[in-house]
């Protein structure tokens, strides 16, 4: 089980985080930057990030909202769906970026982290953390069925660490004409790796939810994991 903590942006604003640690070792371990669907950092996202610390990562997961509605973590509802829809239509990409490089920059800095640091996200997550691996200094990136990518491929030649990207078959929110101009764009590259999931939907990682895929899951988090264990060693 992790715990709440409280993180500092460049303005001096304070925003929360979702700290989960692995097994205590005399050593540090590498540092995941956890992001959410855009449900927020909710219950089913904490216990992910408890999966990655048992893994062996320091993991944080901020609260993406700090700067609409702080502490505004969403169920899986049509309620939750309508209220996040309405938080993210107000979020600053530019801004929230900024706010990701100080996250961050805040795990580098922590004693129980090597320095070495990778961004992971889901859906709206996924989108940051493409973002964040074309603007900011990380050393990995792992993005699941991220949205609106495709909006910002004029970026890609930015891409400062590799990135693993994970897509679902049949997923409304992230079209095969999305995941075709992004591998026509990057798909090629050496840093760069495209997974499409074959009869997979939209949140096929959330475990104990209708969209679930056993197989793809544990198929992704086999990947990821090497991918991170490859790249922030």
């Amino acid at each position: 089980m992790g715990q709440d903590i409280e993180l500092t942006a460049a303005d001096g604003k304070t925003l929360a985080g979702y700290l989960a640690l692995p097994e205590k070792s005399s050593k540090p371990a590498p540092g995941l930057v956890l992001l959410p669907e855009v449900f927020n950092t909710n219950d089913h996202i904490r216990s992910v990030v408890d999966g990655y610390a048992a893994a062996g990562f320091v993991v944080i997961a901020p609260d993406v909202y700090w700067r609409q509605e702080p502490g505004c973590y969403l169920p899986y509802t049509d309620e939750g769906r309508e209220k996040a829809q309405s938080l993210r239509a107000q979020m600053d990409t530019d801004q929230f970026t900024a706010d990701l490089g100080d996250v961050v920059a805040t795990l580098k800095a922590r004693a129980d982290c090597t320095g070495k640091v990778g961004v992971m996200g889901f859906c709206l997550g996924g989108k940051f953390t493409y973002l964040a691996s074309t603007r900011l200094p990380i050393d990995a990136g792992v993005s699941y069925y991220g949205v609106q990518i495709d909006e910002h491929l004029d970026e890609a030649d930015d891409l400062k660490c590799p990135i693993l990207m994970h897509f679902a078959s049949d997923d409304p929110h992230v079209p095969q004409e999305t995941v075709n101009a992004i591998r026509t764009r990057m798909g090629v590259w050496n840093n760069v790796d495209v997974h499409v999931y074959p009869e997979t939907e939209h949140g096929f990682n959330r475990y104990g939810y209708p969209s679930h895929n056993e197989a793809a899951a544990a198929m992704a988090r086999d990947r990821t994991l090497a991918h991170f264990r490859a790249h922030l060693s």
